[in-house]
């Protein structure tokens, strides 16, 4: 989408705006929407807008308390949508770790996730079938595989059905 440079813009009726508080609610309201956020991705976004960081945070907290935007849950519908597309625990942690979220709350959501060995079986069934491969060429072009969409060593193995797959050198 095209935008126009800051330069562009009035500076007294854009100034004006970013003070407003309304304005300010209008812009969190308009961002959650269309989809939920964490906390701190949403808090970033408004303050990319323009507007006031401490400003920012003070309607943060308002939604926290709440309960508008909650990181809990928030980390929960992005585990469950993530494993959905059939991405593994180490890509949906590294994921929520660059949102900012805190690590005791990804390790709960990812915990309360579906069966992630059962799920790299069903991603490398749908990838490649349902034949197990016995060449090792084959295995490893599988866990490359795997290990790219975020599944662990075990789950690999689980997944292969080999437990003396060795994928580390």
């Amino acid at each position: 989408m095209w935008k126009r440079s800051r330069k562009s813009r009035p500076e007294g009726a854009d100034a004006e705006r970013l003070a407003d508080p309304r304005a300010l609610n209008a812009a969190a309201a308009g961002l959650l929407a269309r989809r939920d956020y964490a906390r701190g991705e949403l808090e970033s976004r408004l303050v990319e807008q323009g507007f006031a960081a401490a400003a920012v945070a003070v309607l943060l907290d308002e939604l926290t308390e709440q309960r508008v935007i909650d990181d809990a849950r928030y980390a929960e519908r992005y585990v469950a949508f993530q494993a959905g597309r059939g991405y593994g625990p180490a890509r949906v942690r590294r994921k929520l770790n660059e949102l900012g979220l805190a690590p005791e709350l990804i390790g709960a959501a990812i915990d309360s996730g579906p069966d992630w060995p059962t799920l790299a079986r069903e991603q490398r069934a749908r990838r490649f079938g349902s034949e197990v491969p016995s060449a090792w060429a084959e295995k490893a072009r599988q866990a490359r595989f795997l290990q790219y969409r975020g599944f662990s060593t075990d789950h690999i193995r689980s997944a292969l059905g080999a437990a003396d797959f060795d994928l580390d050198p």
